[in-house]
This record gives C-alpha cells, sequence and structure tokens, in this order.
C-alpha cells in the first residue's frame, strides 16, 4: 500500500490517508521527498517518544551533521539550518535562553491589541485590489510577517522582499529547488546580516537589538548563529502562522454554519484554534532524527544510523488520543494535539501562533461576515511542499450573491 504524502488527494482529505497508513504499523519506512529514506510514525505515543528521547533519536551525527541534510546540499543553506531547531542539548538551551523571554506568555498577552490593530488594517484592505481576493496571498501570510517583523524589529518597508524571499522557499519540492533557491539564501544572509551590522553601529529594535546585547555582554553566540537565528524566526514566525490562518478560513467558508457559529461568540475562538491546529495540521512533520543506537520502536526494530521522523499530523489524527479525529469539531475537549511538538524542542511561538490565528479570524470575519469562496471547492488546491500542508491560495468575495 502506498500513501502519497505530497498529493493533492492527501492534502484535501489526510484523515482517510492516515488512517490506511496507521494499518501498515506504528513505525513505516517511506522515501521522503529530499531527505529520502526514512523511518515516520504514525500515531501519537510513538511520536511522543521520539520527540522526548533525545538519547535516543539525535538531530545531529556525533555533533555535527544535521540529520535533514544531504551530502550535496549548498554551503549557505548549511548555515542557515545550523539554528536552535537543529541542535541537540546543550546549544539548543544556549540559544533558546537568549530569545525566551521575548516569546513567554505574558510578554506575547502584552502583544495581543497591537496584533488585533494589524489584522484589523489588513483585513480592510483585503479587497483593495478588486474582488475576488487571494486570502494567502493578502492576508493570511501578511499578518505573521507584519507581526514578527515588529517583534524583530525588521523595518516595514522591506515586507514585500520577505514575502517575495518566502515564496521562493514554499516553492522548493525537488533536490533541483534546493540550487535554484541558492541566489535567494545568500541575499537573505546578506540582508540579515547587515541589519545586524547596523543594529551594532546605530542600535536597534525587537529582539534583534536584544542579539545584540547579548553578544556585548559576552553571550555564547556566534555572528552565522545570530543570522540564523533571525533567519529561524522570521521563517518560522510566519509560515506556519500562515498556513493555520489560511487552513482555518478554508475550512469555516466550506462550513458557513461553523463560520456562523463562532461568529455568534468569539470567546469560542480559543477553543476553535486548537482545533484547526490540530485538524489543519501546517506542520506535517517533526525535523528528521538519527537514530543513535538499534532500538526497537513500538515492536519495529530500527538500527544505528538509521533516521526517523514523527509524524505530527498522523499524532493529531490518531484516534487513541482523540475521539472520531476525521471530524472537524471546533467544541473538542480535551484536545490532545501535538502541532507544537513536544519535549525540549516545543515551540518557542506557541502562544504567538495561537493569538495570531484567533486574532486573525476574529479580524476578517468581524470586517467581512458574510465572506464566500470565490471558486468550487473542489478547485482549491495545496502547494506541494513535503512536511508542510499549505493551501496554494485562497480566492475570496466579500459576500456570496
Amino acid at each position: 500500500m502506498k500513501i502519497d504524502i505530497n498529493s493533492q488527494e492527501y492534502f484535501r482529505d489526510p484523515a482517510a490517508s492516515l488512517a490506511r497508513l496507521r494499518t501498515m504499523g506504528p513505525v513505516v519506512e517511506i522515501r521522503f521527498p529530499i531527505v529520502g529514506k526514512v523511518w515516520i510514525t504514525t500515531n501519537q505515543e510513538t511520536a511522543g517518544r521520539v520527540l522526548k528521547d533525545s538519547e535516543t533519536f539525535t538531530l545531529r551525527k556525533n555533533g555535527g551533521a544535521i540529520a535533514g541534510l544531504r551530502w550535496w546540499m549548498p554551503g549557505v543553506i548549511r548555515t542557515m539550518a545550523d539554528n536552535m531547531l537543529t541542535m541537540d542539548e546543550p546549544d539548543h538551551t544556549r540559544l533558546r535562553g537568549i530569545v525566551d523571554e521575548a516569546f513567554r506568555r505574558r510578554a506575547i498577552l502584552d502583544m495581543e491589541p497591537r496584533i488585533r490593530a494589524i489584522a484589523d488594517d489588513l483585513a480592510n484592505a483585503l479587497f483593495a485590489d478588486g474582488s475576488p481576493a487571494d486570502l494567502v496571498d493578502r492576508y493570511a501570510r501578511r499578518v505573521p510577517l507584519a507581526v514578527i517583523c515588529e517583534l524583530l524589529g525588521l523595518p516595514l518597508r522591506d515586507r514585500p522582499r520577505f514575502m517575495k524571499w518566502t515564496n521562493r522557499l514554499l516553492n522548493i519540492t525537488n533536490a533541483a529547488g534546493f540550487f535554484g533557491l541558492i541566489p535567494t539564501m545568500y541575499v537573505m544572509k546578506r540582508y540579515l546580516g547587515g541589519q545586524l551590522e547596523a543594529a551594532r553601529r546605530d542600535g536597534g529594535e525587537g529582539l534583534i537589538a536584544e542579539l545584540i546585547r547579548v553578544e556585548r555582554e559576552g553571550g555564547r553566540i556566534s555572528p552565522d548563529e545570530m543570522v540564523a537565528m533571525v533567519f529561524l524566526l522570521l521563517g518560522a514566525g510566519t509560515e506556519t502562522t500562515t498556513h493555520l490562518i489560511s487552513g482555518s478560513a478554508f475550512e469555516l467558508l466550506r462550513d458557513p454554519k461553523l463560520r456562523d457559529w463562532l461568529e455568534e461568540d468569539w470567546s469560542r475562538a480559543n477553543m476553535a484554534i486548537e482545533e484547526f491546529l490540530r485538524f489543519v495540521s501546517p506542520v506535517q512533520f517533526s525535523k528528521p532524527r538519527f537514530v543513535r543506537k538499534d532500538v526497537e520502536l513500538d515492536g519495529v526494530r530500527l538500527k544505528a544510523g538509521e533516521r526517523v521522523m514523527a509524524m505530527v499530523a498522523a499524532a493529531n489524527m490518531d484516534p487513541a488520543a482523540n475521539e472520531a479525529p476525521e471530524r472537524l469539531d471546533l467544541t473538542r475537549r480535551p484536545n490532545r494535539h501535538m502541532a507544537f511538538g513536544t519535549g525540549i524542542h516545543f515551540c518557542l511561538g506557541h502562544q504567538l501562533a495561537r493569538i495570531e490565528g484567533k486574532c486573525a479570524l476574529e479580524a476578517l470575519l468581524t470586517r467581512w461576515p458574510k465572506l464566500a469562496l470565490a471558486v468550487p471547492e473542489d478547485q482549491i488546491r495545496w502547494r506541494e511542499r513535503p512536511g508542510i500542508r499549505a493551501l496554494a491560495s485562497l480566492p475570496v468575495i466579500p459576500e456570496r450573491h
């Protein structure tokens, strides 16, 4: 039985494919695009073990080679990938500790009024260039990008440039795409290095200023690590939330009764966002990990040196964790999802993503309460990007005529 995790059939109805995948066993070997041969987990318990047991499943081989990178990948990609998301202890804690404070619950809650104001402005401008509008490009991408730029201290005027870069990153579906990306990666590295240098010289704002302060006080972070950190936060802080917002909006627009239920009482939004995180599952897989020693994982024998990935999407659709997981239930409680992972790499920006998702949906549907799909549902397509569930576009109109 073959499951194509990069097909339109899979992205349109992951639950059906994942139910078939589970029948193949708790751990299944597949050929993952770009990464190559890798074991993947098909339930929540096994995924949790892989993510928490860093003694057995390591992100780096002997502290060096990153499990998700291939020998042929260009050096600039290796440099940018050298960040806390691909590090084991103690380097992971060393780097995460530098930015942890900015992402604590209180700091993010304090940002909520500003996030809502950004979302309101962008919702107002949704149809500024006419109707129909692409909700992904005109709104879902712009809300988190504006927020993370303010958080990092990057200039507002450069946002169109960031959007162009992230679009190029999204188009990588095979090995050839990596080589086409080299010029963009060099430009991004040079730009981010320049922003850090300007902050060293003239002072700065946001997290870039904080990185400079840490560097001046003798904190253990190298110039390359600083560039990789800003690159990670800029990418991770926009990409996944973009797909959470657009995927959630799609589910509401394809079922107006759900949309109307949410609009009746926006205090329901926090609960709804948890279910969208589970059901939409923008991040489908964890980063690959090396198997450090021969091990039996849920009855399957894995050998030292092989690679394994926790399949977050399968964990979120595991009936052992959530009853009737194939059903979108905005009142689901408890909601045992793994959208933000688990263990030491539990997503740093989980509070920010939740608040951005809530603010974005509320601002959008408050401004456009009768918002509707501009095309039949079966014409909606997803990007064929391995590991991410991302709508290619979402054409919308102010209301159905």
